[in-house]
C-alpha cells in the first residue's frame, strides 16, 4: 500500500514477518555455529530492498533491514569463522508471478535487461554456492540475482 494509506498494523506485520524472523532464526543458530567455529548464514532479501518500489515501503524497508543485519552479523561473527551473506532475488517465476496478467508480465520483462523472470533453481544455485567451500572468503555480501534489473 502507498505510505499515506498504510496502517501501522500493516507496517508492523511486514517488518515482523520479514525482518524480525531473520533476527530470531539467526539468534537461535548462532550458539551452535559458535561452538563449531564455522558456518554459513544465508539470508534471503529482495532486490526491492536495494532499489525500492512504490507502494511497498514496508516491504522495501524490511528487505533493506536484512541487508544491514547481514553485514553487521558478518562483522560480528567473522572472527569466529562464521560467514553471513544475503541473496537478493528479483522477479522470480512463482505461483504469484504466474497469476499476473500478461500485460503486467510484459511490462516487467521490459524493465529486466535479460527479458524474463528468474527461476527458483537460479536462487537455489546461489545459495548452494554461498553454503559451499567455494565461497569461504565471502562474507557480508549481497548477491543480486535479478537479470540486471539492479544495474
Amino acid at each position: 500500500n502507498l505510505l499515506l494509506r498504510m496502517s501501522e498494523e500493516d507496517w508492523d506485520a511486514v517488518i515482523n514477518t520479514n525482518l524480525k524472523s531473520v533476527y530470531n532464526i539467526t539468534k537461535q543458530v548462532t550458539r551452535a555455529l559458535l561452538k563449531q567455529r564455522s558456518g554459513s548464514i544465508i539470508n534471503i532479501t529482495s532486490i526491492v530492498g536495494m532499489i525500492g518500489q512504490a507502494g511497498q515501503g514496508n516491504y522495501a524497508a524490511s528487505k533493506a533491514g536484512i541487508i544491514g543485519f547481514t553485514k553487521s552479523v558478518a562483522k560480528e561473527l567473522g572472527s569466529r569463522g562464521i560467514r553471513c551473506n544475503a541473496v537478493a532475488p528479483g522477479f522470480i517465476e512463482t505461483d504469484m508471478t504466474d497469476a499476473l496478467p500478461e500485460a503486467t508480465r510484459e511490462t516487467y520483462f521490459k524493465q529486466i535487461p535479460l527479458g524474463r523472470f528468474g527461476k527458483p533453481e537460479e536462487i537455489a544455485d546461489c545459495c548452494l554456492f554461498l553454503a559451499s567451500d567455494r565461497s569461504t572468503y565471502m562474507s557480508g555480501q549481497v548477491l543480486s540475482v535479478c537479470g540486471a534489473l539492479n544495474t
